[in-house]
């Protein structure tokens, strides 16, 4: 099973970046995908979630601002993000759980891509 993100990177406060993830190796179209950031000596945040159903939830500091997407023909998960903060500085990582549910709880993942940087200025 692999993860691969892509398109973080450097943009000022106000811009926007989409992030995609590609995935391989299990039934993508099937289970629980979700995107996490981690800033340095913080915990995993967890921003969205979308089911095989595209059912989504957000994290207060993700709604309004960023859209979680999937397409199962492509086997990728996107993240749109608009209006970025500084504080949005951070590692993300997208994560998939087998199970149809979506936790929020990092730990209750399956598998996990390794990452890619997003800095705001």
């Amino acid at each position: 099973v692999q993860l691969v993100e892509s398109g973080g990177g450097s943009v000022q406060a106000g811009g926007s970046l989409r992030l995609s993830c590609a995935a391989s190796g299990y039934p993508f179209s099937t289970g629980c995908m979700a995107w996490f950031r981690q800033a340095p000596g913080k915990e995993h945040e967890v921003l969205a979630t979308i089911d095989s159903a595209r059912s989504t939830t957000y994290a207060d500091s993700a709604k309004g601002r960023f859209t979680i997407s999937r397409d199962n023909a492509k086997n990728t998960l996107y993240l749109q993000m608009n209006s970025l903060k500084p504080e949005d500085s951070a590692m993300y990582y997208c994560a998939a759980h087998r199970e149809t549910d979506c936790p929020i709880n990092p730990r209750k993942y399956d598998y996990w891509g390794q990452g890619t940087q997003v800095t705001v200025s």
